[in-house]
């Protein structure tokens, strides 16, 4: 694979292999198995596969976040290797080649601002839009990857691809999970041997949530959740909420379920100053 730095290197090097589909795989780095998983099936539907790894400054809300945000370029390269062809390309840009000038651009995603990670992370999505937004300019890909363990941002960038009338294909993968069932995360490596340990009570929790929800009702099962995981000690769920997948729009109710949606439980856990994320498909 090559690894490039700079803009003008990629263009010249995409325009040379001249070759299509183009997949993309952007990532802020600190890969684990779920990044791989993402550029395995990339390189398995396309001749030229295409790697970001960029940690993104404006869509940090905190700025703690953004300083403590692991960053391992050398390995991540290492595991790149295992799966990327020689040809396929890793880039690897300064925040001066993303960002030449202050990006001032403001999008707007209906619903998707104003429910679960837009509400607490206030700016996020708007500073995902910007980065994502920048990538597919400078890529051009015919298809782009992305995980569903961050299910709100992947429905923001399918309604940024919709807004902006761009020919890309976006494809949502699901979330792979460590033995115990948590979902990979490059913040998982930031916790504490007994916060690993205990973490793994948000998708038992959930999967058992998934259950409660056919006889109980939505107060019911949020209370649940929210009792069970904050027994953990450091443990605060910031929130739970259960939501149809096309527009993520939060029931209150049962009542408010329909058989014509299709629906997911959404989670964020903050375990000290580590902020978790998670969701799983529910049947009705």
């Amino acid at each position: 694979m090559r690894i490039i730095k700079t803009v003008k290197t990629l263009r010249k090097r995409i325009n040379l292999l001249s070759q299509s589909p183009i997949g993309f795989v952007p990532t802020m780095g600190a890969l684990h198995e779920g990044h791989l998983s993402l550029v395995s099936y990339a390189v398995k539907q396309c001749p030229a596969v295409v790697v970001s790894i960029y940690v993104n400054p404006t869509q940090f809300n905190d700025r703690e976040d953004l300083k403590n945000y692991p960053r391992t370029p050398v390995e991540d390269i290492g595991m790149l290797l295992s799966v990327m062809r020689k040809d396929d390309i890793v880039f690897l840009p300064s925040d001066k080649e993303i960002y030449p000038k202050v990006d001032k651009r403001i999008f707007s995603f209906g619903n998707l601002d104003n429910v679960m990670e837009a509400l607490h992370r206030p700016g996020h999505f708007n500073g995902v839009a910007q980065v994502v937004s920048r990538l597919f300019d400078l890529v051009e890909p015919d298809i782009a990857y992305f995980g569903k363990k961050d299910y709100q941002q992947l429905a923001v960038i399918r309604e940024l691809v919709c807004q902006t009338n761009r020919d890309i294909t976006i494809v949502g993968l699901p979330t792979v999970r460590e033995q115990d069932g948590l979902a990979m995360s490059s913040r998982n490596r930031r916790l504490k041997p007994k916060q690993r340990k205990n973490a793994a009570i948000i998708y038992k929790t959930l999967r058992e949530a998934a259950e409660m929800i056919h006889k109980n009702d939505v107060p019911d099962v949020k209370a649940f959740v929210i009792n069970s995981i904050e027994a953990c000690e450091g443990f605060v769920v910031e929130y739970f909420e259960i939501a149809d997948d096309k527009n993520l729009v939060p029931v209150s109710s049962r009542k408010d379920m329909t058989a014509e949606s299709e629906y997911r439980l959404f989670i964020a856990v903050k375990i000290d100053q580590i902020r978790l994320i998670d969701n799983i498909e529910i049947h009705i």
